[in-house]
């Protein structure tokens, strides 16, 4: 199966998913500095909601670079996983006017939150595409950032019932754990080690 049609088609929904949370954020009414204070938490929000899109679409290029097998399995998996993503941008516009609110900041966790699961569901049906020895495999078995990020997730979900603002405290706490991709697997691509050989054909 073409790899690149699906490179091509994920790419574009990380575009549109962008596209559409910044055409959410609406100018103020005012023409001073003054009238941008109350826009702040929404920026502020629309920042948080990028980076971590910023972050899924980079962990997806590497996943997708070190991938060498596609399977239908990969495929629904793949669009179980843009699923998810597509309604980063919804949950960013609820938190956006109710960012102090429990149920919103709970449901903008969970979204992330499924996106995480489904990305490890991507991985795993990846992982049943290639041999046990495969790059894929061996630097993308799940580690402790993964296993923080979902038990973070967990508990920012149920703080939001004490206080919506440690939620989004641990969801900015997640987003920094990701700032640094997976360096083996970084590395592995660029010394070619994806192709069972490295740039000089050894």
């Amino acid at each position: 199966m073409d790899k690149a049609r699906l490179e091509a088609f994920s790419d574009g929904v990380f575009a549109i998913i962008i596209t559409v949370m910044v055409l959410a954020l609406n100018a103020p009414d005012g023409t001073g500095i003054s009238a941008l204070a109350p826009r702040i938490s929404i920026f502020l929000t629309y920042v948080l909601s990028f980076l971590y899109v910023s972050i899924f679409w980079i962990n997806h290029h590497l996943l997708l670079s070190a991938t060498r097998r596609i399977s239908p399995a990969v495929l629904w998996g793949n669009i179980n996983f843009l699923f998810w993503m597509s309604l980063v941008p919804f949950f960013t516009s609820w938190v956006d006017e109710h960012h102090a609110d429990m149920v919103p900041v709970m449901a903008y966790g969970i979204i992330f939150l499924m996106c995480v699961v489904s990305f490890r569901i991507l991985q795993w049906t990846l992982f049943r595409t290639h041999d046990a020895d495969a790059p894929i495999v061996r630097l993308l078995r799940p580690g402790q950032r993964s296993k923080i990020s979902i038990a973070g997730f967990v508990v920012a979900i149920l703080m939001a019932a004490v206080h919506p603002y440690i939620s989004l405290g641990i969801y900015v706490a997640i987003a920094g754990l990701w700032l640094v991709p997976n360096k083996p697997l970084v590395r592995a691509i660029g010394d070619g080690d994806v192709c069972g050989q490295n740039k000089n054909g050894a």
